[in-house]
């Protein structure tokens, strides 16, 4: 069985249980403290990040890899495009949510609001809260200018675009920082894919001291 080493929360993490689980591939999670430096978990991986996977015997690091990994090793039910063009607006995408939408929102708003007390790096900065709050309205206006043009993300078909947003609107939804009412078709987009059986673990998760609001599982929130 293949084993994850993750954070619940971490939109990252996120991503490849997505993945791993769209593709129906059974995986052991073991929730890892990072950043507590075991020496154990260094030696998996010596960036001392999450996740990390451990699969047909190798240990794989870095999501988005991990993910191109378990898309060529298990290419169906497909999460990439076949076509050139198609691939390369999916890995657009996924590296627009993994560093730009990270940077500006998820490292803002949910780092701020639950890494640092899960960690003992003290209190929120107010500042860093506020400019995510505001940098998420740009981003939920541009997802919905995709989605006006396109069913998906990145296209006519779900792909490893969608889990990436998905991963990261997820965590923050966990924590309400996500103002649904904004984008109609954006929410409409979250509902679809939320529906789907792949996202039913990410749905019970729970964080101690972080009661998820009573929306975040209602697949008609």
């Amino acid at each position: 069985m293949a084993r994850l080493f993750h954070v619940p929360l971490s939109p990252f993490c996120r991503k490849v249980r997505l993945s791993l689980a769209e593709k129906k591939i059974e995986v052991e999670l073991v929730e890892e403290r990072y950043w507590e430096k075991d020496p154990d978990f260094l030696r998996r991986n010596p960036a001392g990040k999450v996740p990390v996977l451990k699969l047909d015997g190798k240990m794989m690091s870095e999501s988005t890899p991990i993910c191109e990994y378990i898309e060529e090793t298990r290419p169906e039910p497909a999460l990439m495009p076949k076509d050139p063009d198609g691939r390369l607006e999916v890995r657009r995408l996924v590296t627009w949510f993994d560093d730009k939408f990270h940077a500006e929102v998820t490292s803002k708003l949910l780092y701020e609001r639950v890494n640092k007390k899960v960690t003992k790096q003290g209190y929120p900065d107010s500042t860093n809260v506020k400019a995510g709050a505001k940098a998420i309205k740009f981003h939920l206006d541009y997802m919905a200018w995709l989605l006006d043009h396109r069913r998906w993300l990145a296209g006519d078909v779900m792909t490893l675009a969608d889990f990436a947003a998905a991963a990261h609107l997820s965590s923050l939804d966990y924590i309400s920082d996500v103002d649904w009412n904004r984008a109609p078709v954006v929410k409409d987009w979250y509902a679809k894919i939320k529906s789907r059986p792949a996202f039913r673990s990410i749905l019970a998760d729970q964080v101690s001291g972080f009661p998820p609001p009573a929306h975040y599982a209602d697949l008609d929130f």
